[in-house]
């Protein structure tokens, strides 16, 4: 049965260790000359303040990147959604499961050489953008960020395994391959969304950060700034928006007593003064505040997720496997 495997799927094998080679070589190019880049800016920026405008990596290199977000749904409308919708177009598996091999370990053996090939290919494309984008990630500190963190760590190689097994489910439920496709298509870029969008920053607990009202905070290292502002005393929370304002805080809603400390001619007024002027609103109730989860919430939050797509995957070949072994062809 795996023979079988390998000379179904041989040519699609090479194809896909083609372009890998393309990717990596193209990666490993670009990457060489941007840690040289890299490392020249440690002594340049050491002298100077102009390196916040420096562009750090090539025009081919961050598009690549860019691309390797799409590798597990493309891995899974070509590799996943024909799996079982093909064969049944075709007929060609009432003819497998006639012989000695039972639908189950047809499906364990197909289903299971394709999980593995789309998580070794996942996996190594995670780990060539992972290297690739080291010194992005010292220059910016913006790996924890929605975007960088999909492209880097473990997480594609979760998204690579969930996609082709949705793939796989699809076409066995849908029994129609373009149908399938457009199911693990639309399936895949849903799911991404309502994860990244309205879960991830639920993973674990995010820190809070209260500072003056009038000062601003960074959260040290590759923290992922959740939400800043100022809140008062009664709990109402200013961000900005509504000019005029101070910081993000209308001025309709800064205390009289506060507003004759800030509101002078600018050129009279000290660092003193604006101490002070900080110090009446922190009395009168006003914080600045900084939501984020810190940098050291990188990996666990990358094993959360890559979790939750296994898991995800888990159930689709569950379903698959009830559907073939249930249903007829």
């Amino acid at each position: 049965m795996t023979w079988l495997v390998w000379r179904q799927y041989r040519w699609q094998a090479a194809i896909a260790a083609l372009l890998l080679a393309a990717f990596a070589t193209a990666l490993i190019v670009t990457g060489l000359q941007m840690a040289s880049h890299w490392h020249a800016l440690l002594t340049t920026c050491t002298n100077s303040s102009a390196c916040g405008t420096v562009s750090l990596g090539s025009i081919l290199g961050h598009d690549l990147v860019v691309l390797s977000l799409a590798v597990p749904v493309i891995l899974g409308f070509l590799w996943g959604a024909p799996l079982v919708a093909h064969e049944l177009e075709n007929g060609t598996v009432n003819f497998a499961w006639a012989q000695s091999i039972t639908k189950a370990r047809w499906l364990t053996v197909k289903a299971g050489w394709l999980l593995l090939a789309a998580a070794v290919w996942g996996g190594a494309v995670a780990a060539l953008v992972t290297w690739w984008s080291g010194p992005r990630n010292a220059f910016y500190s913006n790996q924890f960020q929605p975007n960088y963190f999909d492209q880097q760590g473990i997480v594609p190689i979760g998204y690579a395994v969930f996609a082709t097994a949705l793939g796989i489910a699809a076409g066995t439920v849908c029994r129609r391959t373009l149908v399938a496709i457009a199911v693990t298509i639309g399936g895949f870029i849903g799911t991404r969304l309502l994860i990244s969008q309205f879960l991830r920053d639920h993973y674990m607990a995010a820190v809070t950060a209260h500072y003056s009202p009038l000062s601003h905070y960074s959260p040290p290292g590759s923290a992922w700034v959740l939400s800043t502002g100022v809140v008062d005393k009664y709990g109402h929370v200013f961000s900005g928006g509504s000019a005029p304002e101070v910081n993000g805080v209308p001025i309709t809603a800064i205390p009289a007593s506060c507003q004759g400390l800030l509101f002078r001619d600018p050129t009279t007024l000290s660092r003193g003064q604006l101490h002070q002027a900080a110090s009446c609103m922190q009395a009168s109730g006003f914080r600045g505040f900084t939501t984020y989860q810190p940098a050291y919430h990188y990996w666990p939050f990358q094993g959360i997720e890559t979790g939750i797509y296994l898991a995800l995957a888990a159930i689709l070949l569950a379903v698959t496997f009830f559907v073939v072994r249930y249903r007829d062809a």
